[in-house]
């Protein structure tokens, strides 16, 4: 396919030359990659922001590691490996974090009966099955926020569209995220381990598997912030840094006129409804991390 590398109007101007070893000294079509303005200078990740948020990264993703969740937490991984059943896998998990966090026992976290702020159930369940109803919610602004830290990826949209790091909307989810992280007990850390432990299970699942194949349903076609255009169904769209996908192609036409499919990486996979039986609301719904996709957009 002949690809088209024309920008979008409203699209930043950064791009960079294939640099690997054997391109050196050739003309090379110029690749779009992550704005500054969608990304911090550092984060808490084996990769760079700009690495990992960039448009190579999905074409050739490596696995992302977060500083110290795996040496921390090397036994219950170690026990794992022991495990051949899925759901023994996942009871494991739901066990290690409630002995972790104190999950069951609140009063052990440092919680008491004349709390005024009765935030014990604010756990990491509560906060994914709240960015499923409404991923604007606080609940949402705390899965942002983690993916701005960990990851060093910006968010694009919370209630509205974040350009201005002084405008309303940014402020906004800032109030909404510290909000929901007021009075929790380590919340960001709990997420730390359900990623991972995420990562940890796809890897099992999926061992010769890089990449799914995802579906996402969009009412308008500028829904997604279009860098490059392709042709005409074909795009490198800069996504929000947390989005909710499906592997249910039939499921993702009932949200909207038209469909975007993306090649999302496995490294780029947060959690996923299936990764704890019972416990995840929706179908099929797998909750990815952003930065530059290519993918392709048509009508339902």
């Amino acid at each position: 396919m002949k690809q088209d590398y024309t920008q979008s109007q409203n699209a930043p101007r950064d791009v960079e030359h294939n640099k690997e070893e054997r391109f050196v000294g050739v003309a090379t079509n110029l690749l779009p990659v992550l704005p500054r303005s969608a990304r911090l200078p550092i984060n808490r990740c084996n990769l760079p922001a700009n690495i990992l948020g960039g448009l190579t990264f999905q074409r050739a993703p490596v696995a992302l590691e977060l500083d110290g969740v795996a040496q921390f937490h090397r036994e219950f991984f170690s026990l794992l490996d022991k495990l051949d059943d899925a759901n023994e896998r996942a009871q494991a998990f739901i066990m290690h974090m409630n002995a972790c966090f104190y999950l069951d026992q609140p009063e052990q976290a440092g919680y008491t009966a004349s709390s005024k702020q009765k935030r014990q159930k604010a756990d990491y369940l509560r906060m994914v099955r709240g960015w499923s109803f409404d991923a604007d919610g606080r609940e949402g602004a705390a899965l942002k926020g983690w993916v701005e830290s960990r990851f060093g990826l910006l968010p694009r949209h919370h209630g509205g569209q974040i350009r201005d790091f002084s405008g309303v909307a940014y402020r906004r989810y800032l109030e909404m995220r510290a909000a929901a992280l007021y009075g929790t007990n380590a919340l960001e850390a709990q997420f730390d381990l359900l990623y991972s432990y995420c990562q940890y299970e796809l890897a099992r699942q999926f061992p010769q598997v890089i990449h799914l194949t995802l579906y996402r349903g969009v009412n308008r076609v500028d829904e997604h912030e279009t860098v490059v255009m392709l042709d005409n169904k074909q795009r490198v769209v800069l996504l929000n840094n947390l989005n909710s996908f499906t592997a249910n192609r039939e499921r993702a036409d009932e949200f909207g006129d038209y469909l975007l499919t993306a090649k999302v990486p496995l490294a780029k996979v947060f959690c996923y409804t299936r990764l704890l039986p019972g416990m995840l609301q929706g179908e099929d719904e797998y909750t990815v991390i952003g930065g530059l996709y290519e993918v392709s957009i048509a009508a339902c």
